[in-house]
């Protein structure tokens, strides 16, 4: 039966090559596409995360409903000395925020002013790359202050100038002090460039009277497949009061929005696989019922209906293996290339910033899983094609089949 069905392949070799082709490509498209759109969720995921979020944050468990000094972390020191200890962290930092307004002789805007570990901070977010002006804060700093690009728009201020913070300490009480703008960063996003700024926590612990204490510690891992176990690992070594949360929870909007955008991207995939079906079905049926007299004859020297049906099968099995085999081959080399080295597109970054792309580099994402399955999906569709050209022949009798024309 494998040397009839090798046989017919290379005999009508114009339909097989055909349908051999439009599988391969239809396979090499599929997996090239999903590994495009699965890389890009992943590079907009890391550049969301490494900008500022981080993959977990460690915090008082009624923070995220009440972010306020009433539920600011307190006993820093003995929380930091328990991450040293939990496999998979590779870096960590607390900040304390405190929203506060900043003012020139011009012009005031509300802000959140946040203390930041300098050295610390560079492990765990971008801020330091996404200096635009001047420096980064340094550790030895006292009233200096780096604020986002917008807010220095807003503000209308620039690098050596003065701008005075007026806020409340963690007791409540009147706190201000002037601050020297040394540093202005542009992240890409909008609105936390537009509302955010950063002093010494060091400094800003004297000032708000915070010392041991922080709004939150924000975690870096090394995996962030890991992520998940290292929230309950962290979690058996802290107190019931105080919350871990992933970037799923911290980020739960933003993974929505690349769940929707997933299953409209299948959507519309699905259509240009039914215009794939309906074309190697047309192909099939095509192929099948010229063929009628043939498969006629077969039946006449004594195969029976079920082995035509077989012999069909298999023909459509050796054709469909093969060209999706190559095709899944061509497309994880493909994928796997581009994700080593991502395709770059000048001027990206600076076109979707108010989406959080902060990269030119458009990169795949290589998954065996993934190219697995996507690779089932056209052999499926190729023995769906072949189901509706088989009935059709088994509509005629031996005799009808060989007085066919």
């Amino acid at each position: 039966m494998f040397a009839l069905a090798l046989k017919n392949i290379i005999f009508y070799k114009g339909r097989s090559l055909t349908t051999f082709f439009l599988s391969l490509l239809s396979t090499l498209l599929f997996v090239v596409y999903v590994a495009f759109m699965d890389g890009s969720h992943e590079s907009m995921l890391k550049n969301s995360l490494d900008i500022y979020t981080g993959s977990l944050q460690v915090m008082h468990s009624e923070y995220r409903e009440d972010p306020s000094y009433d539920t600011t972390l307190e006993g820093l020191k003995s929380v930091e000395s328990k991450l040293e200890s939990v496999e998979g962290v590779r870096a960590y930092s607390a900040r304390l925020e405190s929203f506060a307004l900043l003012s020139t002789q011009e012009d005031s805007v509300g802000s959140m002013v946040t203390g930041i570990s300098p050295d610390k901070e560079i492990k765990t977010s971008k801020l330091k790359e996404a200096l635009h002006q001047g420096r980064y804060l340094e550790e030895s700093d006292s009233n200096a202050i780096y604020i986002g690009s917008e807010l220095a728009l807003r503000l209308k201020v620039a690098i050596g100038d003065e701008i005075a913070l007026v806020g409340s300490a963690i007791d409540y009480s009147f706190a201000a002090d002037n601050f020297v703008i040394v540093g202005i960063f542009k992240t890409g996003l909008f609105e936390f460039d537009a509302s955010s700024a950063f002093v010494n926590k060091s400094y800003f612990d004297e000032l708000m009277l915070s010392e041991d204490m922080a709004s939150y510690i924000v975690v870096a891992v090394e995996e962030i497949e890991d992520v998940e176990s290292i929230v309950t690992a962290i979690e058996s070594k802290m107190p019931k009061d105080i919350e871990v949360a992933s970037w799923r929870v911290l980020m739960a909007s933003m993974v929505q929005a690349m769940e929707v955008d997933s299953v409209f991207g299948y959507i519309s995939l699905g259509l240009f696989f039914v215009v794939i079906f309906f074309v190697v079905m047309i192909y099939g049926f095509i192929n099948v019922s010229t063929r009628i007299k043939e498969l006629g004859l077969l039946r006449a020297l004594g195969l029976r209906s079920r082995d035509v049906t077989a012999l069909l099968f298999l023909e459509t099995a050796l054709l469909a293996l093969t060209s999706v085999i190559i095709g899944m081959v061509l497309g994880g080399y493909l994928a796997y290339y581009f994700e080593l080295h991502p395709i770059i597109i000048e001027g990206m970054a600076e076109t979707y910033k108010e989406y959080g792309i902060v990269s030119d580099a458009v990169p795949t994402r290589f998954d065996l899983w993934t190219i697995c399955w996507n690779g089932a999906v056209v052999v499926l569709l190729n023995f769906l094609a072949i189901i509706y050209p088989i009935y059709y022949t088994r509509q005629f009798s031996p005799v009808e089949a060989m007085r066919h024309v």
